[in-house]
């Protein structure tokens, strides 16, 4: 009898315990994501999707909450990733709808596209979108006209092109990778070809359509090209490590990238923007829609010029016998 008492003793102990645990998580985290702890009912909902994780958008997502946390305003924070995946996107997008949030946003491209196709009321804050009107996303980058706007993540392309002569001289072909699902890639892309051919360098695209095939193509580089341009693109980045084991660790082709995430990852160098600036600008443009504009007269912000940094990876140098020590953007 003293046995069974103890037992059911014991049993109502765990489930206490097991309780208690599981409130104090719930102030932290749901099935949903990441929220806010210990927020009043008064709190402003702010749901995030993030198309995939990589570095840049990753650093764009931080800034964002920097911008909300220095502006003192009380938020509740929903993440939410999608893992690059549209279905996913789309489904997340109709959930923090669903939700009511007071201000969403979306980063990268298709995670914008997924929540501005669904929301027409909403405050929509993107970021990490090259050219949102190309996109669809706005009417106008300078008056975007709905209830979008945010920051683009425009990089200077043809600034880098010049980057890479400086570096490669001797450069002759310069194959372009990125995937064709992302148009802003390929806006990019055209740009650095018409940089390259005013170098009088031969600019040749090489493109995957996912993820799956970022190996086989830029094996199929091999030989044919003497440098390599990423520009920002979420596939390849997600996918530079491989890119650079590939292309430089085994057959010494250096990359050029457009963020120094790109850098970090294997790639020789970039004059890019940093990720975190371009996310807090559109969290310092998200703090103005909740103290009262609307996002139709909030032209989409870029980052300054002389916010871009030069970023070398001084090991991938070493590595492939370039002497980086006299390079600048002066």
């Amino acid at each position: 009898m003293k046995k069974n008492i103890l037992a059911m003793a014991m049993v109502m102990l765990l489930g206490v315990s097991l309780m208690a645990c599981g409130s104090k998580a719930d102030n932290v985290n749901t099935e949903a994501g990441e929220t806010s702890s210990e927020v009043s009912a008064n709190a402003k909902k702010i749901g995030v999707l993030q198309y995939v994780q990589h570095p840049a958008l990753d650093k764009a997502n931080e800034g964002f909450v920097a911008a909300l946390e220095e502006s003192g305003i009380e938020v509740s924070i929903e993440q939410q990733n999608a893992g690059g995946e549209q279905s996913a996107a789309q489904t997340i997008a109709n959930k923090l709808v669903n939700d009511k949030k007071d201000l969403i946003l979306a980063i990268a491209t298709p995670a914008a596209q997924a929540v501005a196709g669904v929301t027409s009321d909403i405050p929509v804050v993107i970021t990490a979108v090259t050219d949102p009107a190309e996109s669809g996303l706005v009417e106008k980058n300078d008056a975007p006209g709905g209830n979008v706007t945010g920051s683009s993540d425009l990089t200077p392309v043809a600034d880098q092109i010049d980057l890479l002569t400086k570096i490669l001289p001797d450069a002759k072909n310069v194959g372009i990778l990125y995937c064709t699902a992302e148009a802003n890639s390929k806006l990019q892309a055209d740009i650095a070809l018409s940089a390259l051919k005013d170098k009088g360098l031969n600019g040749v695209e090489y493109t995957v359509s996912s993820s799956n095939e970022i190996q086989t193509v830029v094996e199929s580089m091999v030989g044919k090209v003497d440098a390599i341009y990423v520009p920002t693109d979420n596939v390849i980045a997600a996918g530079m490590t491989t890119v650079a084991m590939i292309a430089t660790t085994e057959h010494q082709i250096p990359i050029i990238g457009a963020e120094s995430a790109h850098v970090e990852n294997g790639a020789l160098a970039t004059y890019g923007i940093d990720y975190f600036e371009v996310g807090k600008l559109a969290g310092e443009q998200a703090v103005e829609i909740l103290k009262g504009k609307s996002p139709a007269e909030l032209p989409i912000a870029y980052l300054p010029k002389d916010k871009c940094k030069l970023t070398i990876n001084e090991e991938v140098a070493k590595e492939l016998g370039i002497d980086v020590s006299n390079i600048s953007m002066d």
